[in-house]
């Protein structure tokens, strides 16, 4: 394996700032165990575990694993084995708790995955599946921005300097043809850095101009008389691109393959009922996340943010190696070595029990 891929100056240390961190997470790094047991009479305990350690992050991007706990499919695919559940904040933390082996299996953005993946020279993480694709929007204040050429001598927030959507907005600028230094946002359009959770704040004073920003921020940004100008969705094949990973640690992986299974198995079936249920999925969803965070999401914002994210099996390792090549063109990355990210056996083991055909890892799967 060749060595680490460094950030280039002016970017944090990989652990402490994540080049491509999912900011549809916002940041911080508590988690929580909801303590949810629901363990059917008779079960038996799978690969002879007394739990699975299950992580996600408390946000729609995460549908997968907020219905998979609500409903209870996780806990009946472990059958004995308690699905033992750990909300996050932030990619880092729950890395770091992937890392320390205290998380077995996590729901993921795919930028903390390229990081976690990079910084450990390769050894520390798996990504075994796909879950979300989609929710991403340049939103605007239509007073002053009118059209794609109007975003030029514009302040546009992205939620963080080098994460995923601060590298889709900046590679966008550099194909209209504008110039903006990845370092400072300063050129043709301000880029300003700014945390999801006050960037509706600052549109509302005028500090900003629009966004680039996943869900529900997007939605967020609309309630407040935004105007959304641009779906990142339209800008890639079939409209489809990673914005949720199922990852694992590789130690876990080679020790409890069974386990690793029955999670995945779970998965496709909540995935399959979420297309299934759409209406009953969303409201799932919401009442997990009222769990996890002590608020739902008001119907006007939970709405649109959930019409906008696709559910997938399909991790879509091809947009993630572009995504990472969008990061390195822009100039805040080192061409990573990505090769051995995924590996997607046991996914395809479960698609092909279901009748469904195999995915791909895009040449970047364990040889």
């Amino acid at each position: 394996m060749p060595a680490i891929p460094a950030l280039r100056r002016g970017l944090a240390v990989v652990a402490a700032l994540p080049l491509l961190a999912l900011a549809a997470c916002g940041y911080g790094s508590q988690a929580k165990d909801d303590g949810a047991v629901r363990i059917a009479a008779g079960a038996k305990k799978t690969d002879g575990l007394d739990s699975v350690r299950i992580g996600y992050f408390g946000n729609i991007t995460h549908a997968t694993a907020l219905v998979g706990n609500q409903k209870g499919f996780f806990q009946k695919a472990l059958g004995a084995t308690r699905a033992q559940y750990a909300v996050f904040n932030a990619g880092p933390s729950e890395i770091e708790a992937l890392n320390s082996g205290s998380l077995d299996i996590g729901w993921i953005g795919p930028s903390p995955a390229i990081n976690g993946y990079t910084k450990s020279g390769g050894k520390n993480l798996r990504i075994i599946g796909g879950s979300a694709s989609g929710g991403v929007k340049l939103v605007v204040n239509p007073e002053k921005i009118k059209s794609l050429k109007d975003v030029e001598g514009k302040r546009i927030a992205t939620p963080q300097l080098g994460n995923t959507q601060d590298v889709a907005f900046l590679n966008w600028a550099a194909e209209q043809g504008w110039k903006v230094d990845p370092q400072s946002g300063k050129g043709d359009v301000t880029v300003v850095r700014s945390d999801n959770k006050v960037t509706p704040d600052a549109y509302k004073a005028g500090s900003v101009d629009g966004a680039w920003v996943p869900e529900p921020t997007a939605s967020r940004l609309v309630a407040e008389g935004g105007k959304v100008l641009l779906d990142e969705a339209s800008l890639w094949p079939e409209e489809k691109f990673v914005i949720t990973n199922i990852v694992v640690s590789q130690k876990f992986l080679k020790e409890h393959p069974e386990a690793v299974e029955a999670v995945l198995r779970a998965s496709v079936e909540t995935n399959q009922w979420i297309k299934d249920h759409p209406e009953e999925a969303k409201a799932a969803a919401n009442s997990q996340l009222a769990a996890d965070t002590g608020k739902a999401l008001p119907a006007e914002i939970l709405d649109p943010a959930w019409k906008s994210i696709q559910v997938t099996d399909d991790p879509l390792a091809a947009t993630l190696d572009a995504q990472a090549g969008h990061a390195v063109r822009a100039g805040l990355l080192e061409k990573p070595d990505l090769e051995g990210i995924y590996d997607l056996t046991l996914l395809n083991k479960v698609l092909e029990a279901a009748g469904r055909p195999a995915v791909d890892d895009a040449g970047l799967g364990v040889k």
